[in-house]
């Protein structure tokens, strides 16, 4: 039995799916519905800006994130959308590593793991959507 490597890829919308439910979670529930307020105590520790504006921010970064499912979900632009996807992710990263990391559970796992979404995310961006 011959099988391809195409042929044990998930379908390409369950692909996109999965990748617009991550930004889906992580922007309606943990951001707008506070359902993980360890996150505002995470902006909450920028110099300067995060006691004023940290919960504004966290605010607004949700509607990004839910934004984001949904263009994801349209398959418009797919590139510009995994561009903006990358520069988002590795932006938080960074600045949650900067000024964050003695509050965050495990800074090295959160790297690997958003690594392993974007190349998720790349592969999405490099499929037809709803097929």
């Amino acid at each position: 039995m011959n099988v391809t490597a195409t042929a044990l890829l998930a379908p390409s919308w369950l692909i996109h799916v999965a990748v617009a439910a991550v930004w889906l979670y992580e922007g309606l529930w943990c951001k707008l519905l506070n359902g993980e307020p360890h996150q505002a105590q995470v902006v909450e520790v920028v110099p300067r800006y995060g006691q004023k504006i940290g919960v504004a921010f966290l605010k607004s970064l949700g509607v990004v994130e839910v934004g984001l499912a949904i263009w994801i979900l349209s398959g418009m632009a797919p590139l510009v959308c995994v561009f903006v996807q990358t520069a988002l992710l590795m932006a938080l990263n960074a600045c949650g590593l900067l000024w964050a990391r003695h509050i965050i559970h495990d800074p090295a796992g959160m790297v690997v793991k958003n690594i392993a979404f974007l190349v998720l995310a790349w592969v999405s961006a490099s499929l037809p959507v709803w097929k």
